[in-house]
């Protein structure tokens, strides 16, 4: 995907209709997209019963980012799923709620090393959304399969 394209997509994300109901915003994002911050803003309709963030709204706002991270900066050579996730919500969320969602330049070229030495491979990856406070209120765990589209030479980045 050409980087211009991936900027408007990044601008319009804010107005995808399953973030824009839940109160989810990408709030920045690094011009080589190696790093996302995203907020979700508590409202009336995205509160759960207890009047605390909606599980489901902070799970969605952690979904798809280091998929994001990884495809935006690996290219069009590679294919790139979600292949598991998991949350562990570790107090009420209240508020405004931020995740970071970040991926090392080093890092994606050690990933993508990887990948063209061995033909595909899956990466973990961790962070925590905190609350206005810096409090963690739940940990996200997400696993990236990455794979190139051949076996032919290595994709420009």
């Amino acid at each position: 995907m050409a980087k211009k394209s991936s900027r408007r997509l990044i601008k319009w994300i804010n107005f995808y209709p399953p973030f824009l109901g839940m109160g989810i915003k990408v709030r920045s994002f690094a011009d080589d997209f190696t790093r996302f911050e995203v907020q979700l803003r508590e409202r009336w309709w995205n509160r759960n019963l207890y009047g605390t963030h909606f599980g489901g709204s902070l799970f969605a706002m952690a979904d798809p980012f280091y998929m994001f991270v990884v495809a935006m900066n690996f290219g069009d050579g590679y294919i790139v799923w979600d292949k598991s996730a998991a949350i562990d919500f570790l107090k009420p969320g209240r508020g405004i709620v931020t995740g970071i969602f970040e991926i090392s330049p080093q890092k994606l070229a050690a990933m993508r090393d990887e990948v063209d030495e061995h033909g595909k491979r899956t990466f973990h990856f961790e962070t925590d959304l905190v609350n206005e406070q810096g409090e963690a209120v739940a940990h996200v765990n997400k696993e990236v399969y990455v794979r190139r589209k051949s076996r032919e030479a290595r994709p420009a980045p």
